[in-house]
Parts: structure tokens; sequence; C-alpha cells
């Protein structure tokens, strides 16, 4: 079969991206930063500089290469650089302390690791200001500009939070990238003249990827530090951004900054994904953005994307989070493993090309997750999440496997709970701790509302069994790396 997601250039590796867009659009401008710009056709030459160095360094295909700092051009040309000279590149984001790292650094065996902060727990570390001062110089010429490798073989480990303690990384083989970006490429239809607007860390998947969109259309992308987070919409509109891609606590901070300094905006499009956009925070996006609209979208590290609901799909479909990618497929299975009816509820299990390769050096886990159909071959990828199919295939997110619970009898989950909480006038964010075997559920809000107020409200909302009978009340949540939600870290709060 034939999707609209694979069609256009033929592209084997990852790399193939950037060098078709510095063939089609080399004088275009590829990736801005705080400190300047590169066009396409500098970033590919960039890249291909960095290549040489590795190879200067003994880095060989397959060797893994930690890259620790903040979002920046020379981490998306270091990234390609990776690639083209077949390593395996590991992102991890600013906010990694050093214990992570040296976590990290264990579990993934790298030749090397490139940081902006030189940390002791890597001898192999490089710092990533000296090793960018090193790759102009002169090193003899690029005789093999691109690694030779095969679909199958690995481009990214991308590590992901979970319930494991280790770190988990989910192993990305080069061509199952390339078509998760096509795929949801055809979907979001970034255009060649697109102003991508991206406050997110490149560790993060959800950032990651907009590198490669961005070069799949020709696009721009405008990486933003934590310089712009008090004015980002006057951010926006300096930059000219027509595509936001966001995390509920990015969307605030622009709604802040949109409501500080009012102007007309060019953005069309915000996208989200990673965390539940709440709809009072999509209605206030709408208003201040009256030329935007919405698209939301599911998806886990495991497979990249799973559903995309089409632009203000939200409007017409309450609580979609749309349909499985072309050429992909989503299944829901009850706790007997059989096919559920539609409007019945299971775990949700994807298969397709973009299911990735499992996770780096972990059998067990691999096994449990990415199990083989005896009957087919075919792999599917059990998510561990909860969620039912309407009559017309469009999914409809119940909550993460964890965060189902049965309380004095009823079966809920902390996403049914949120979502009712977020619908109360004058509560921004909500959050749901799952009872444990030391205390009962604990609903944590942002809001100027009393504690008393948001559980009595709660009660005119939702049946007894789902009020908790315990409210907290913040100023803000912490986050994690990534942008989202800190749940464990309110957890840890919550347990003293």
């Amino acid at each position: 079969m034939t999707v609209e997601a694979r069609q256009g250039p033929t592209l084997r590796h990852v790399v193939d991206v950037l060098d078709h867009a510095a063939a089609a659009h080399g004088g275009e401008l590829a990736v801005t930063d705080d400190e300047g710009d590169w066009s396409y056709a500098e970033l590919a030459e960039h890249s291909c500089e960095f290549a040489q160095w590795l190879r200067r360094r003994g880095v060989s295909a397959g060797d893994r290469v930690v890259v620790c700092a903040t979002a920046s051009r020379e981490f998306v040309a270091i990234l390609y650089g990776c690639l083209r000279a077949g390593a395996v590149f590991v992102p991890l984001g600013p906010a990694t302390t050093a214990y992570q790292l040296g976590q990290v650094v264990a579990d993934a065996r790298p030749r090397l690791v490139i940081t902006d902060r030189i940390d002791e727990t890597a001898d192999t570390a490089c710092s990533l200001q000296e090793v960018w001062a090193e790759v102009g110089r002169p090193g003899g010429p690029m005789t093999h500009p691109r690694a030779e490798v095969a679909p199958a073989q690995t481009a990214l480990l991308i590590y992901t939070s979970g319930s494991t303690a280790a770190p988990k990384a989910v192993v990305s083989p080069h061509g199952r990238v390339l078509w998760a970006t096509r795929a949801v490429a055809a979907r979001l239809r970034y255009r060649t003249d697109d102003i991508v607007l991206c406050r997110l860390p490149l560790s993060f998947d959800y950032g990651l990827y907009q590198v490669f969109l961005c070069a799949l259309a020709g696009a721009h992308l405008v990486l933003l530090s934590r310089k712009a987070d008090l004015r980002l919409a006057a951010v926006a509109r300096e930059r000219g951004a027509t595509v936001v891609p966001l995390v509920p606590s990015l969307a605030t901070m622009l709604l802040h900054s949109a409501r500080r300094d009012p102007g007309p905006s060019r953005i069309r499009l915000f996208t989200n994904t990673g965390e539940d956009l709440p709809q009072a925070v999509r209605a206030q996006l709408r208003e201040h953005f009256p030329r935007a609209g919405i698209q939301l979208m599911y998806g886990t590290t495991e497979c990249k994307r799973i559903s995309v609901l089409e632009v203000d799909g939200d409007l017409r479909r309450p609580g979609s989070v749309g349909r499985a990618l072309d050429g992909t497929r989503i299944r829901i299975l009850t706790a007997d493993g059989l096919p559920a009816a539609p409007g019945e509820a299971g775990e949700i299990v994807v298969s397709g090309p973009h299911v990735m390769a499992g996770y780096w050096r972990a059998p067990e886990l691999t096994a449990a997750r990415f199990r083989t159909d005896p009957h087919t071959g075919e792999v599917r990828l059990h998510t561990g999440d909860f969620g039912h199919l309407d009559g017309d295939g469009y999914l409809y997110f119940h909550g993460r496997g964890d965060d189902m619970f049965k309380r004095r009898g009823v079966r809920t989950s902390a996403a049914e709970i949120e979502s009712a909480a977020r619908d109360i006038p004058g509560v921004d964010h909500a959050v749901l701790l799952p009872p444990t075997d030391r205390r009962d559920m604990v609903l944590c809000v942002v809001t100027t509302l009393t504690p008393t107020e948001v559980l009595r409200h709660l009660g005119t909302l939702l049946d007894p069994a789902r009020v908790p009978d315990r409210c907290r009340v913040f100023d803000r949540f912490p986050l994690s790396s990534n942008g989202k939600t800190d749940r464990a870290r309110l957890s840890r709060q919550e347990a003293g």
C-alpha cells in the first residue's frame, strides 16, 4: 500500500533529509538561534565538517555519541554530523544532572560525550565550545561525505522516562525515523515558507523531530532559549513565526506574554503532543490567536506518533486525539487480549513501519512491550496506555496504564479526574496523584481558588468515588526537562 507519507524523494538515511533540503533550498534559512542563522547549504556543510572531525577522533559507525546541551545551531549540525558519520546520536537536555548523565553514560557506553558544561562523571566528555572551535580547522578532504548505513541500523537512542528506575532508551533505526517523519509530515503539512518557533528541548522527541520535519518541508526552524520565556508572543511576532509546537507549560507562558503585549501574529498552527493541552487553554489560544488552528496528537517515543487529529478537530470531536497515521494500525485490546468493540476501553496497541526496534540493552522489557504476532510475524507495540476507538476509527485517550486505578469499587483514571478539574472556572492546570498504599489520591491544581472551593465544584461534576478528599493548590507546577509537568516530583513533594 502506497501512502502519502512515503511519497517524494528517495530517502534511506536520515541525513538524506538535510541533503535533499540543501539541494532544493540551499540559500534559504534552515535554523536560527540566539546567536545567528544558517542556511540549508551552511547547515549541510557544518554537518560534513563535524562528521570529518568525528572520524579524526576515531568515531566509527555504530559508536554512540552523547550530546548534553541546550538547543542551538551547533546541536543540529552535530546531530546530522553524527548520523553522516554512521554514529548513533544520543541527545540529552540541558537540565540533565551529573547523576543522570553518569547513568546514561554507563548505559549507552558512548565513544564520546559532548556537553556545554564539563562534567567529571564522564572521562570522555568534551566541551561543545572547544569542539566547535576545532571543527572548522582543516583536516584533509572529505572523502566519504556520508557513511553507508542500512535502514535497519540505529540512528538515535532516545532516553525516556517510565516506570523503570534505570535509564531506558528507545532504539530508533534510520528507516523507521524517516518513515515516522514523513507520516507525521503528511498530516501536519508544514510548508516551505513556514517559520517554526521551537522552545522545546531537542532531547525531547517532540522537539527533535521538528528538525527533521522542517528539513523535509524546507521550512525555517527557530530555536528559542529561556531568554524568550517572558516575551514569547513578541518574539513570535519578531521572528514571523507561523507554526508553534506546544506543551501546556509553554502555552501558558505564551498566553501570559500575549496578554501583557498583545499584537498581530502570523501564527497559523499550534500543535500539541506529549501532555494534554486543556480545553480552557485551547479556548484562550483561539481568543488571542484567532488566525491559528490547533492540531492535537498522541504518541509515544516507542513509535514516535500514534494518532493525529485534523486541524481544529477537537471542536468537532471533543476528547479525541485523532486517527492512526496512514499505513499504521491502532487496536484496542481488552484485559483478555481480545479486540474491543467500538466505544469499549482497553489497552492501546500499535503496529506499523513507525514502531521502533525496542529498548537499548533491555531484552526483557523489549519482549514485554514489542510483541511479535506468532501468526503474522508483525511486531505490535503494547503501549500500556488505555483508550477506545469510536465507530469512525478516532482514538480517545483515557490514561496511562499506571494512572488507572479503582477507588471505592469504581475503576477510573487520573486523566478523567484531571479533565473535570480543568473544566472548573479559575483552574489553570490540574494533576491527579493516584492512590498508593500509604495515601489516598490527591488533586493538585494551579488556581486562585481555595482547595475547598475546588473540591466542592468537582463534586458537582463527578460521582463521589472520583472526587478526592484532598486538594493542594500551587502557584505553578514543577517541570521536567522536556517542559512537561513533573508528576514524579509532585508525588515526592506529597510524600514529604
